[in-house]
């Protein structure tokens, strides 16, 4: 199975961003054990390229790792040395895409207009990621998909399980999901863990 058929299967990518390293396997661990089998390592996190390396050692093929806030070719081609195997933008940058590409890898940019999904798409973009998502409507996604049902679209930012579905519902092909299953800061104990297991298993659910 292709990653590109990896994300489009599971949909959900969760983003680990500000995760210190000591805890960036349990938590990956917990996801996994609720069912998430893509995550993405934000490049603002400390640590974050041995993260990507410690994740996809410890995984392989049985969990997909990304990076996240990738803003130029230089942090792209660094992530994908160690190890990402698919690459997410806030923004659109075409030289990014290109790098991402030319390195076989699953290229995901940030856009928010038509016209930037359109360009972000021309230019190899392999999902077109719609944000920030929390200040649109699920219905503009249905919207979007009536003159580009060939774009896989992923909105993230501000999805949490009251409107998951209806953004499923409206044909977005993947959902970037952050804080409402990560905290950025958190304290990280046993019993958070195990909740962040059972809500990890409550958003994949919501999917199905």
């Amino acid at each position: 199975m292709t990653i590109l058929s990896q994300i489009l299967e599971h949909k959900i990518i969760s983003i680990v961003r500000g995760t210190e390293l000591q805890h960036m396997l349990p938590v990956a661990l917990a996801l996994h054990a609720g069912g998430i089998r893509l995550i993405e390592v934000t490049m603002n996190t400390p640590g974050a390229l041995e993260a990507i390396r410690l994740l996809r050692a410890e995984f392989g093929d049985d969990m997909a790792i990304g990076a996240g806030t990738v803003l130029d070719p230089e942090s792209a081609r660094a992530a994908l040395l160690a190890g990402a195997s698919f690459l997410l933008s806030p923004s659109l940058n075409v030289e990014t895409i290109r790098l991402t590409k030319r390195y076989g890898a699953v290229s995901i940019p940030g856009a928010y207009t038509p016209t930037e999904i359109v360009t972000a798409y021309e230019h190899g973009a392999d999902i077109v990621k719609i944000f920030p998502a929390d200040t649109i409507s699920p219905s503009f996604i249905k919207s979007l998909r009536g003159p580009l049902p060939q774009i896989p679209l992923m909105p993230t930012g501000g999805i949490d399980l009251n409107n998951i579905r209806s953004f499923v519902d409206a044909g977005a092909a993947a959902l970037g999901i952050g804080s409402s299953l990560v905290p950025a800061k958190w304290d990280i104990t046993t019993d958070s863990l195990e909740q962040l297991t059972h809500k990890a298993a409550q958003f994949v659910r919501a999917t199905q």
